[in-house]
């Protein structure tokens, strides 16, 4: 009789607890608080998948949130914390626009998704340079220039971009866009888009020489500087490299999901890549089945929300709760043993 241990990683614990959690604290809220619980129960499991539309619209929401959190994730890997994701989306989608107006043809999307990329990448490297500088923390400084910015977007959709032939608070629609490819969702080709990019993140990480010496730079400082390498060099670069991923998500979003550019279109999404990027630990493989339950989680409550079961202060908790959860962390292994 030979004995076989089987060890579940820590992380791996951690990631299922919080989706566990986060799942029956859901459950439990439904089962309190709505009027029908059997019907709010069954919108909530199946309402994100019921029909093309919604499926679509499910999926879309997910590959933001697989380009937005693969941005969270590679700054965490650099040594850095990027909380400017919202603002960098926001402003990322409005650069595109502004493109996307003035250019509506195949070299107009293209145009229009490089200066989202440099508007992101833009204002996360800022805050990298104030760190690398200045000593400056790069939570606090990504979110000031993230929250600076915001207004002078929200004024320039209210003002000189807005279509004064509509009602909303939104530019003119494009007249080029994304792909469809689940009409009439809003699922476009930046779904493919965000699992190639995933991929990438997977192999410059793990598979390169690169990667690795960023990821050691990052995770462990002190053995870089043993090892020759300079940790702080690779501030400035994670966070641009971070903020151009958000940036690329709100091309994403004006020129995918929604065809044109209206106020607080970001809507928490830079928030919620977080919540995506700490439930996967930081891996860029992990990025979609996290990014896939929490899509799912949040499109049930909203499907919830819409069964007339749950009100909109509810849904927006279940929400946060699942973002605190996702900061449960195991550091200790669990190993089962078995004989054979």
């Amino acid at each position: 009789m030979t004995k076989r241990n089987f060890t579940i990683p820590g992380v791996l614990i951690g990631a299922l607890l919080s989706v566990g959690a986060a799942v029956v604290l859901t459950v439990l809220i439904i089962l309190t608080a709505a009027s029908d619980p059997g019907v709010t129960l069954r919108a909530f499991f199946t309402g994100p998948w019921a029909g093309s539309w919604f499926l679509g619209n499910t999926l879309d929401n997910i590959g933001l949130l697989l380009t937005a959190s693969l941005g969270i994730a590679l700054a965490f890997r650099g040594g850095c914390f990027n909380l400017g994701g919202e603002g960098q989306i926001y402003l990322g989608g409005l650069a595109a626009s502004v493109i996307l107006l003035r250019s509506p043809s195949g070299t107009g999307l293209c145009l229009a998704a490089m200066a989202a990329i440099v508007s992101g990448g833009l204002m996360g490297a800022l805050s990298g340079v104030l760190k690398k500088s200045f000593g400056a923390n790069e939570l606090i400084t990504s979110f000031l220039i993230s929250a600076a910015l915001s207004p002078v977007a929200d004024y320039l959709i209210a003002g000189p971009l807005r279509n004064p032939q509509g009602s909303l608070m939104a530019t003119g629609r494009f007249g080029v866009t994304l792909p469809r490819l689940l009409p009439p969702s809003n699922l476009s080709l930046s779904f493919v888009f965000a699992l190639v990019l995933v991929y990438l993140g997977h192999l410059f990480i793990y598979r390169t020489v690169w990667g690795y010496r960023y990821k050691v730079a990052g995770s462990a400082p002190d053995f870089a500087r043993y090892g020759g390498l300079d940790p702080e060099r690779y501030w400035a670069p994670a966070m641009g490299v971070s903020g151009a991923l958000n940036g690329l998500t709100g091309f994403f979003a004006v020129a995918g999901t929604y065809g044109l550019c209206h106020q607080s279109f970001s809507g928490g999404l830079g928030w919620n890549a977080i919540a995506v990027a700490l439930i996967a630990r930081n891996r860029p493989l992990a990025l979609i089945p996290a990014a896939l339950i929490f899509g799912w989680l949040k499109a049930g409550s909203d499907s919830a929300l819409l069964s007339r079961g749950l009100s909109f202060e509810t849904t927006a908790f279940i929400q946060a709760a699942v973002l605190i959860l996702a900061t449960i962390h195991f550091s200790t292994p669990l190993v089962l043993g078995s004989r054979k």
